[in-house]
């Protein structure tokens, strides 16, 4: 019984003890819940102050933003009132100075009017004065004129045949004086070498011992380098010394350059000679090209094709009655220039002709025609300007003066020409001479080269081993030596010399 009364006092005190609990615990609550609710209370009000503060600020900046559109709204509009007011006054302007151009013309059209009308009054008085007068005279007033005329021509006939002679020989007498004293200053203004070109080239040697080694053994060096170069060593008793023998200056020079590397390298046999003659050639090559620029920029003339000068280079192995032919043109370039000067006419026109002049001389032997023909061609292909043409093509007369340009390039050639020691007509015969014997030998088939030598007295050929026999070669030198007596004149005899070589080549791999 008393267990059953503790367990209930146990479980009263319990149930006691948890409703004490809760009721702790929903004061607790209720003042934590007061506390949120000021809190949020607090939390509405600032919230509110911060909102008004943003509204009062965002409408402030409103307010100025809307003051300053209307100040420059206001500014704009008294801008464009100003504008307004200036055109508004042009136009005004406008209007006046229309009006004074109205009146203006119809003033002048009245005054014109008034000058017609004033023209036909005196167009009648004239025509009415005629009238009356041919009535005096029984004359009409074209008869009149020309009876005045016709006296007065033959009162003072002799007079003015007198004056127009002296007019006419005074004239003539002060253009010669004129004439010559341009060409005296421009001959004196230039000065220039007239030593020509001489037909042999002397090369010193270190020693004797390289004379032997330069004719090798039976003689094969020396024919094989006569060969491959068209020229002829003399090789005699002079000391330290050997000649180059040809009338043809580009061989020489091919010649000399080879020579004087074979004695620097010191091998000299067939083959070292075939190479070094070779590379001769293409240095020649370069001293043409090199001598086409170098007269072009001495005489100052631009615009040139680069092909043209290159074949200019050519003219510096050639000759004409011995003077160079390059150096003529270039002299002639000079003396076109200060002529052309002298009298207003083109002057880079006259010394573009002047140099140019003889340009076909280097090609004359490759190409049929007079070298005026070959240089107009020449120059026609490569585009060079047409009155340069015009004045190059009349230097000897074979073609009529287009420009005054073309005048002056012929008195140039003349000048230079004429310059004393300038040409040897005796060298200019030899050498035609020597190229005709060589042009019959080449014109026969199966030809490779054809070289005169020996002054003339031998023409050297060589011909193409394939298709050639013995009997061939020796057929070849008979025709040759009879088509040499029924076409050239010339003194002694002159000897046939037909080389057939063989070379074989192969390589071991």
């Amino acid at each position: 019984m008393q267990f059953t009364l503790v367990i209930i006092s146990i479980s009263l005190s319990a149930l006691i003890g948890i409703g004490v609990g809760y009721y702790f615990r929903f004061l607790i609550s209720l003042s934590k819940k007061s506390s949120i609710e000021l809190q949020s209370k607090e939390m509405l009000i600032e919230i509110k102050d911060k909102a008004s503060k943003i509204t009062t600020e965002a409408h402030q900046k409103a307010q100025k933003i809307i003051e300053n559109a209307h100040n420059e709204i206001k500014k704009e509009n008294e801008k464009h009132k100003i504008i307004e007011d200036r055109l508004l006054k042009k136009e005004d302007v406008l209007e006046k100075k229309e009006e004074e151009i109205s009146q203006r013309e119809q003033k002048i059209a009245s005054d014109l009017i008034k000058i017609d009308r004033e023209k036909l009054k005196n167009e009648e008085v004239a025509q009415n004065l005629a009238k009356k007068l041919e009535g005096i005279a029984n004359f009409k007033a074209e008869e009149a004129k020309q009876e005045i005329i016709k006296s007065v021509e033959e009162r003072y006939a002799n007079d003015f045949i007198v004056r127009m002679r002296k007019l006419e020989l005074f004239g003539e007498e002060k253009l010669k004086d004129k004439a010559r004293d341009i060409l005296a200053s421009t001959m004196q203004r230039l000065a220039v070498s007239v030593a020509g070109d001489t037909l042999s080239t002397v090369i010193d040697l270190p020693n004797e011992e390289i004379k032997g080694r330069i004719i090798g053994k039976d003689g094969r060096n020396i024919k094989s380098f006569e060969r491959l170069t068209g020229v002829e060593l003399i090789i005699d008793d002079t000391p330290n010394t050997i000649t180059i023998s040809s009338f043809d200056p580009v061989r020489r020079a091919v010649a000399s350059n080879a020579i004087k590397e074979l004695i620097k390298d010191g091998r000299i046999q067939p083959a070292k000679i075939e190479k070094i003659v070779e590379s001769a050639q293409e240095n020649i090559e370069k001293t043409i090209k090199e001598q086409g620029e170098k007269a072009a920029f001495e005489c100052g003339v631009i615009g040139l094709d680069p092909r043209v000068l290159q074949i200019l280079g050519r003219l510096h192995f050639r000759t004409s009655y011995g003077q160079n032919v390059l150096q003529h043109s270039i002299e002639m370039s000079h003396l076109a220039g200060m002529i052309a000067e002298e009298i207003g006419a083109r002057v880079q026109v006259a010394k573009a002709a002047a140099l140019v002049h003889d340009i076909g001389k280097a090609l004359d032997h490759e190409v049929q025609g007079s070298h005026v023909e070959i240089g107009r061609k020449l120059l026609q292909k490569f585009n060079v300007q047409e009155s340069i043409i015009q004045a190059m093509q009349s230097h000897h007369e074979e073609y009529p003066y287009e420009n005054v340009e073309s005048v002056i390039v012929q008195i140039a050639d003349a000048i230079s020409g004429a310059r004393p020691g300038a040409r040897r007509d005796n060298i200019e015969n030899y050498l035609k001479r020597l190229a005709e014997i060589e042009t019959i030998a080449k014109s026969f088939p199966n030809v490779e080269k054809a070289y005169a030598l020996q002054a003339g007295r031998e023409i050297r050929i060589f011909v193409k081993s394939e298709g050639t026999t013995d009997l061939d070669a020796i057929n070849l030198a008979k025709n040759v030596a009879d088509s040499i007596e029924n076409n050239l004149k010339y003194p002694g005899e002159i000897k046939v010399i037909v080389t057939r070589e063989t070379k074989a080549v192969q390589f071991a791999k």
